[in-house]
């Protein structure tokens, strides 16, 4: 199911670019048109895995690529930025879990046409908030301030995904370019 913000449209000759926070539950989008160092909305949202496809793996992650088809189709980004996945050694199973979910996403940019670019958490903290340690709320007001947004973006997935698309935005993206 998509929950999602709009904003004006950009200026065609600027870039697309879709950012994403993946999650099984809940994954954060937020579309970008990106021109000189500088990005505007035009979407963000989440794609929620419904509950009722439970611990179903296959299942949660063919909805996941299919609401994520249908919102690349819509907007038609050119670039995908993709936070990559945290991995911790006390929670093993959820690295792993996350990492299927990275996959599908990367799938459904591939098959779009689209590179992907991968960014470490703490790269796009550091890009957006001077600071790689930076908390949730930190994030959240940053992209709050840089869209003017009249509250902060919610749930966090939202920020975090438009987060990744502004580290591109700022121009971190072009070194760090995977899968081309």
């Amino acid at each position: 199911m998509l929950q999602s913000i709009r904003m004006a449209a950009g200026p065609k000759s600027a870039i697309r670019v879709i950012g994403i926070d993946p999650g099984l539950n809940i994954t954060g989008y937020g579309i970008v048109i990106c021109r000189a160092h500088e990005a505007k909305l035009l979407e963000a949202g989440v794609i929620r895995i419904p509950r009722s496809h439970g611990g179903n793996l296959p299942e949660r992650l063919e909805s996941l690529f299919v609401e994520l088809q249908q919102v690349i189709e819509e907007f038609k980004p050119q670039t995908m930025c993709l936070e990559e996945v945290y991995s911790h050694a006390t929670y093993p199973r959820t690295s792993i879990l996350m990492g299927h979910a990275r996959g599908v996403i990367c799938l459904a940019a591939r098959l779009a046409g689209m590179p992907v670019l991968s960014f470490s958490a703490k790269r796009v903290k550091q890009s957006i908030t001077g600071n790689g340690n930076a908390s949730k709320l930190q994030v959240q007001r940053a992209v709050q301030n840089y869209f003017s947004l009249h509250r902060l973006p919610y749930p966090p997935d939202v920020a975090d995904a438009l987060a990744v698309a502004l580290c591109y935005a700022n121009g971190s993206a072009r070194a760090l370019a995977v899968g081309r």
